[in-house]
């Protein structure tokens, strides 16, 4: 042990040395901070949990608002076989369902329409942003 001693001391005291120590600490950080990452999931998977406050008031708070399944469920969903297109009431273009370009629509302004030649027939063009 007494003859092993000085010759570890020389080598974590040279450069090599020091650069190995770097390197280990460096990759002991990192399996240690992903194995904590990996436990805390571990320790609460259950997702996010939503509370709301008892009493009067959180009466009050529920009926003022509406939630985001609540507002889901008011969505018109078109039928693609039937309502394949989509305008607004006050403009000049018309959209396929799936287009992005008419997502800024709103949903009560909306005119659906079963083919091009239908939407065509009232007015509208394609848009070019589809």
């Amino acid at each position: 042990m007494q003859k092993i001693k000085p010759k570890i001391t020389n080598w974590i005291e040279s450069e090599t040395g020091k650069d190995i120590l770097v390197i280990l600490i460096v990759i002991l950080v990192g399996l240690g901070s992903f194995e904590l990452g990996r436990l805390s999931k571990g320790v609460n998977s259950g997702g996010l949990k939503v509370e709301y406050p008892e009493g009067e008031q959180a009466q009050n708070q529920a009926a003022s608002g509406i939630s985001a399944f609540e507002y889901a469920k008011t969505q018109v969903v078109p039928n693609n076989a039937q309502k394949a297109f989509f305008a607004s009431s006050r403009g000049s273009k018309y959209y396929p369902v799936g287009c992005a370009g008419g997502k800024s629509i709103k949903q009560e302004n909306r005119v659906y329409f079963s083919t091009k030649t239908d939407a065509e027939r009232a007015g509208y063009e394609l848009s070019s942003s589809c």
